[in-house]
């Protein structure tokens, strides 16, 4: 069974992505942090809220690797941020305008 931190207010399901999809440049709004079911990635989700990727926060990828994108430099706040293409898919994310 997977746990998942989510923000209350998201639009809806649609629209909703993984972080992994989102191009470089494009903003989006955290939606919700989840982990599977396997015991290593509950400590990966509380890694990623522990950064501050939590519900509501705007994102922003900066730059990807080059062979496989990964790993994908993500911009949260005023700090940068490397995450394999596992832990960005962990993050649901909502692409557009932020708040």
């Amino acid at each position: 069974m997977a746990a998942v931190l989510s923000f209350e207010n998201a639009s809806s399901a649609s629209g909703v992505t993984s972080l992994a999809n989102v191009a470089q440049g494009q903003p989006a709004r955290v939606v919700s942090v989840a982990s599977g079911a396997t015991a290593g990635l509950d400590e990966i989700q509380r890694r990623l809220c522990e950064l501050g990727f939590l519900p509501g926060e705007t994102v922003r990828v900066v730059a990807r690797g080059v062979f496989g994108g990964d790993p994908i430099a993500v911009r949260i706040g005023t700090a940068t941020f490397a995450l394999r293409r596992f832990e960005a898919e962990c993050i649901q994310v909502v692409i557009g305008p932020t708040r």
